[in-house]
């Protein structure tokens, strides 16, 4: 299933990106990705997604993003990675962790696919600076074969 994880992140690349989209191929942002690639390889969507804005959760300092994660996926920990592994990074000191992505490579060469704004949506190599900021891991909700 993991597999299955990856192969649906990276059929979403090229998808722009659109705040508040869930839409393979017209546009997503990371969540709308994360959210795409539950309903390919989980089913249904766990709960409604309320209107946010670019800027949610920080005047609050607010981790609604990192709650609605642990209801609805399975905590890891962060030195287990493997492909498939939903990634949550603190994009700045003292900021709330509002960026998602999916681990769709590991070992000499990780990388990660994931929506952000002003590209499309792009795998890139998870460097140092990118690997850093990971607050959180997560899987998927779904049993492997």
């Amino acid at each position: 299933m993991r597999a299955d994880v990856v192969a649906s992140a990276r059929s979403w690349i090229g998808t722009p990106y659109v705040h508040q989209a869930s839409v393979k191929g017209a546009g997503c942002d990371c969540l709308g990705l994360i959210r795409g690639i539950w309903r390919e390889v989980v089913g249904s969507e766990p709960e409604l997604i309320p209107a946010y804005s670019q800027d949610w959760s920080e005047t609050a300092q607010d981790e609604a993003l990192w709650r609605a994660s642990l209801r609805h996926l399975i905590s890891k920990d962060l030195r287990k990675a493997e492909p498939g592994d939903i990634l949550l990074f603190r994009m700045r000191d003292g900021a709330v962790a509002k960026h998602l992505g999916i681990q769709s490579a590991i070992g000499a060469e990780p990388k990660f696919i994931h929506a952000f704004a002003g590209h499309a949506v792009i795998e890139n190599p998870l460097s140092q600076p990118w690997s850093r900021r990971i607050v959180a891991r997560f899987a998927f909700p779904i049993q492997e074969v």
